[in-house]
């Protein structure tokens, strides 16, 4: 099959592998489509993740698709089925899982590979984060479960409730998300983005406010500013960068609730005024990845057509291209997602 392997830091290629062979309780899923993210991209430029994979890798992540194969011993799945396939499942056994915390499982199984014509999805995950999809949901919208999962976790986890203002520094594609899900749990919404044409994208999503950077001369005041000079109740950080960390600190309202949702590159120190944080009584929180209870939300929203994937895929690519769509996006172009298709 042609599959997407990651040798290191802007290395993919696109290579002939074998199939993959069934174990028990295992599943083929031809892949129908393959989303980009963000995850990927830093994946792509840093040539690794300290998490998900270690090259050399297959590759990808966000994916939906028909059953191809079952193995032995998989009763809820056949094939032909649709399905959406999560890229982890926890343990369900040890002291995170026990206590609700999934998503940091100390035996947290990740699966890599969406990229390819086929992808072996391990038991843990048939048995915990593969569903099957209605006849109505498109693949695209099914390959969104994923992200989406993470930007709900990122939000719940904070306890943003309706009416409270929550400010979402970045407008990525999950930044974005974020953005969408503040706004459909009833919270007014300030985006902080870069470019001019995020500008449209963020207000399309729900942004009651938009701070556009190249507008103002401090973003931190900026943000404040729309608040009556508080500060949001809520900020989430979804760019992964310590300045903007740093900004996350200085405009949450005293008694606020900061979220570093985006994950800095490994190594990297931020500073923070103590002062603040302690005669503020600040809280400061990180979230990662995804729980099944919040996956299962995703799809919930997904299937009730609240999140579409024609609102976030802005393009579509076969499997060929994906180094130039990757390439395109550290260029940082229009696109929110694109589709990767291998069949193509």
């Amino acid at each position: 099959m042609t599959a997407a392997v990651l040798y290191g830091k802007e290395d993919v290629k696109i290579e002939q592998v074998p199939i993959p062979v069934l174990d028990s309780g295992e599943v083929l899923v031809k892949v129908n489509v393959a989303l980009t993210c963000g995850t990927d991209l830093k994946v792509f430029q840093r040539g690794y993740h300290a998490r998900m994979i270690v090259p050399p890798a297959l590759f990808g992540h966000e994916l939906s698709g028909v059953v191809a194969e079952v193995g032995p011993g998989v009763r809820d799945f056949r094939k032909g089925m649709k399905v959406v396939a999560l890229n982890s499942a926890p343990c369900g056994s040890c002291f995170y899982c026990l206590r609700r915390q999934e998503n940091i499982c100390e035996d947290l199984l990740f699966n890599n590979g969406a990229y390819a014509e086929y992808i072996k999805i391990p038991r843990r995950i048939v048995e915990a984060n593969m569903l099957a999809l209605p006849d109505d949901v498109s693949f695209e919208s099914a390959a969104m479960t994923e992200p989406l999962a993470c930007a709900i976790r990122g939000l719940q986890e904070t306890g943003a409730d309706i009416g409270d203002t929550v400010a979402i520094i970045g407008a990525g594609p999950l930044g974005l998300m974020l953005v969408q899900v503040a706004k459909l749990a009833g919270c007014n919404v300030i985006s902080v983005v870069k470019r001019d044409e995020q500008v449209a994208a963020a207000k399309r999503f729900g942004a009651d406010d938009v701070v556009h950077l190249s507008k103002v001369k401090d973003p931190v005041q900026a943000v404040i500013g729309l608040t009556e000079g508080r500060g949001p109740d809520t900020v989430i950080e979804a760019v992964g960068r310590p300045q903007t960390w740093q900004w996350a600190v200085d405009m949450v309202r005293r008694g606020g609730v900061v979220n570093f949702f985006g994950g800095c590159a490994s190594g990297t120190k931020v500073e923070l005024d103590t002062n603040r944080l302690h005669y503020s009584e600040i809280t400061m929180k990180a979230t990662f990845h995804h729980t099944p209870q919040t996956v299962r939300k995703a799809f919930s929203l997904i299937m009730e057509k609240k999140i579409k994937s024609t609102d976030y895929i802005t393009g579509e690519a076969p499997l060929s291209k994906l180094k130039q769509v990757l390439q395109q996006m550290l260029d940082r172009g229009n696109q929110i997602k694109t589709a990767i298709i291998p069949g193509h």
